[in-house]
């Protein structure tokens, strides 16, 4: 039995210059919505400490990919595009993440469940640091060559204040789950926006009936 907890490396706060997260990084919250997802963490590891629990944590990157719900970054750029409206950016769109693609998050979570020990912690990220302008800038690129209109779907970008205590870089190091448990990313950021943003394409009927409800 194994019980597995799957966290973010929002909980570890803003990263400067060219340092990453890694499984020694103190938690360092600055949003009350990831204050929660970090005492989610402790909790967790307090039960194996008090209990024994059989536990183990991954903290993720970013994940992108099929099926997620439209509200965030990725999916609904590529709805807003289609539908010709506004593509909204918080802030100056400068706000850089580590983008993992899903299929790749869960290889790494079946690498901790059936190869790591009892109580260990791994840091997961996808290696693919950008800004949220260059990924939607990139999104845009994509559907004119696949959807051409009149115009470039860039134009279709807005910026909009940003939200309240919005982290503006997330870094992931993934040496130790590389060294041992032996897992690496297998999507490039661009071979799995691809993907995406075709799957997403082909739904347009399942991202209206999410967000309408």
């Amino acid at each position: 039995f194994r019980f597995h907890h799957v966290s973010t490396d929002e909980v570890f706060g803003s990263i400067e210059g060219q340092s990453k997260f890694s499984e020694k990084s103190p938690y360092s919250p600055n949003s009350p919505y990831s204050a929660t997802k970090a005492a989610s963490d402790h909790l967790v590891k307090s039960w194996k400490s008090t209990y024994g629990f059989p536990v183990s944590v991954s903290n993720c990157s970013n994940n992108y990919g099929p099926w997620q719900k439209p509200d965030k970054l990725i999916p609904l750029t590529i709805y807003k595009a289609i539908k010709n409206e506004f593509i909204p950016i918080y802030g100056a769109g400068e706000n850089i993440r580590d983008w993992l693609f899903v299929e790749d998050h869960v290889e790494a979570i079946l690498h901790i469940a059936f190869k790591a020990s009892k109580g260990s912690s791994y840091c997961v990220g996808g290696c693919n640091e950008l800004s949220n302008i260059n990924i939607v800038k990139m999104i845009c690129n994509f559907l004119d060559k696949k959807l051409p209109k009149s115009d470039n779907y860039q134009k279709q970008i807005t910026f909009v204040n940003d939200r309240p205590g919005h982290d503006f870089r997330y870094a992931i190091d993934n040496s130790l789950i590389f060294d041992e448990l032996g897992w690496e990313p297998n999507y490039s950021f661009k071979e799995g926006l691809n993907l995406t943003i075709d799957w997403y394409l082909n739904n347009m009927k399942w991202c209206e009936n999410v967000l309408n409800n």
